[in-house]
């Protein structure tokens, strides 16, 4: 028989949906701590090299600047890939009648994978090139989808899901082909890294945005 003290831990939906929103935050907050200004020398007329710290004419911002593109369009990435999963997240815990300790340690295991998306986003924008980079954040992205399926699973199974509410039949269905589409298409992406990692990412990010606008365009509305 089980004791008291793991009946009752970790049963409170609000508190993890409250840890969730702030890890959620922070995470989404240090992605942009990545953007600056690069540390690059710029030739002025034939005069003394100017350093980023000490730039005055718009030419020479703007020539500053255009590096800094890339890492632009993965901390897009980055971002939508937290709001994505926030959304993914929450949606299941709004399904939930009520947690228990083993769902709150899988949920705790998916907030550790999200904390990390700073690095992996970093890590991205910084060798974008290269494929091991790339890798390493598509197997980000595997382990936060595998994770919250993981969730959605055992919640099924130890009757976790609001079995009187309209739809409940079919949420977990939906959930759980949501999540299955979504790493097929990640890992298609990913394979066009033979190609091109610049087109791997192009495609990421267009995924993302297609859940989050979600077109009602077949088979992508099941995404």
């Amino acid at each position: 028989m089980r004791s008291p003290y793991h009946r009752i831990a970790g049963s409170s939906l609000e508190r993890l949906a409250a840890l969730s929103d702030g890890i959620f935050a922070v995470a989404m907050t240090l992605l942009v701590l990545d953007l600056h200004l690069p540390k690059v020398e710029l030739p002025s007329g034939g005069g003394p090299l100017w350093t980023a710290e000490s730039l005055h004419a718009e030419q020479q911002l703007w020539t500053a600047l255009l590096p800094l593109a890339p890492r632009v369009l993965v901390y897009l990435l980055g971002f939508l890939t937290l709001g994505m999963f926030w959304v993914g997240q929450q949606t299941q815990l709004n399904h939930f009648d009520r947690s228990d300790r083993q769902l709150t340690w899988i949920h705790l295991a998916f907030l550790l994978a999200v904390a990390l998306m700073p690095f992996s986003t970093s890590l991205l924008a910084e060798y974008t090139a290269l494929r091991i980079a790339l890798l390493v954040y598509w197997l980000h992205l595997l382990l936060l989808g595998g994770l919250l399926l993981a969730g959605l699973r055992y919640a099924a199974r130890a009757g976790l899901i609001r079995a009187g509410e309209e739809g409940a039949p079919g949420m977990q269905a939906a959930a759980e082909r949501r999540i299955v589409v979504a790493q097929a298409l990640y890992a298609v992406a990913v394979l066009l890294g033979v190609i091109s990692t610049y087109l791997s990412v192009g495609l990421i990010i267009l995924l993302q945005l297609n859940s989050a606008l979600a077109p009602r365009i077949r088979p992508l509305d099941r995404y």
